[in-house]
């Protein structure tokens, strides 16, 4: 048997071990977003990815300026347990914290973890403007967002090996090349369904939780504003943005609005 014919059925059995291994992980490890229904793959257990949550929050906190502010540490632990108890997640230990730092951003990780910055107050305004964004953290976090990417990237990184087969690649920078012309490179946190999904889901929380969903929109109005002056960059980095995030927004109001009932 010639060289050429024994390396095609090396690459032919790499080729269809990956396609199987996909399809079986495919089959076993499919979710379902709550509120949108959507079916998505999961490879990582709820406990691995509530104890990555929990490491890289403790991280960051050792890392960041937490605040000291009374009102504004209480604002935040108000709207973040209200959300909190309409989230559905008993099994997660929620936390809220406020990180003194002009940034425009927050962030919602696995098992309840959630820092918002003091920088983005200067956009919500108000308490229901602060749910806005809490909303949509804390909606990444329900819908497993993080470990979906992780678990595309495991997935992606199984073809990316039988791509290597096929070329003969051996050499890691020749195959960060291939993975960077294949969209597999370094990549944002969040896509841009992802973002459109946790506002979905956010504006769902809020409403839930007491707060007019209707606020979302001068909110994310605010924020676009800002960002053309030099504004928040991570907050809206992959975010869909101007007309498209809006008329999204008005699309669900709706569904939002029928699970609204404002408290005295």
């Amino acid at each position: 048997m010639t060289r050429s014919r024994q390396r095609w059925i090396r690459v032919r059995s790499s080729l269809l071990w990956s396609i199987l291994v996909t399809g079986v992980l495919v089959i076993v490890a499919c979710e379902t977003v709550p509120v949108t229904g959507r079916s998505q793959l999961i490879l990582l257990s709820e406990p691995e990815e509530l104890q990555l949550g929990l490491t890289a929050y403790r991280e960051i906190l050792s890392q960041e300026n937490v605040s000291r502010s009374r009102r504004v540490n209480a604002m935040v632990q108000r709207v973040g347990e209200r959300i909190a108890a309409v989230s559905d997640r008993p099994n997660y230990e929620w936390e809220f914290r406020v990180i003194d730092k002009d940034e425009a951003n927050a962030f919602a990780l696995p098992g309840g973890k959630v820092a918002v910055y003091t920088g983005i107050l200067k956009y919500t305004k108000t308490e229901a403007g602060l749910a806005v964004v809490m909303g949509h953290e804390v909606a990444h976090a329900l819908a497993r967002h993080g470990a979906e990417r992780m678990s595309q990237s495991m997935v992606a990184n199984t073809g990316l090996n039988a791509l290597g087969a096929i070329a003969g690649v051996q050499n890691p920078g020749v195959m960060q090349a291939i993975s960077m012309a294949y969209g597999l490179g370094v990549e944002l946190p969040f896509g841009r369904h992802q973002e459109s999904e946790a506002d979905r889901i956010g504006l769902v929380l809020m409403a839930k939780a007491g707060y007019d969903p209707r606020e979302a929109v001068p909110f994310w109005q605010r924020m676009s504003a800002g960002k053309g002056k030099g504004g928040p960059p991570q907050f809206l980095s992959t975010h869909p943005s101007g007309e498209t995030r809006i008329r999204q927004l008005q699309e669900w109001m709706p569904e939002a609005l029928s699970h609204y009932r404002p408290r005295r």
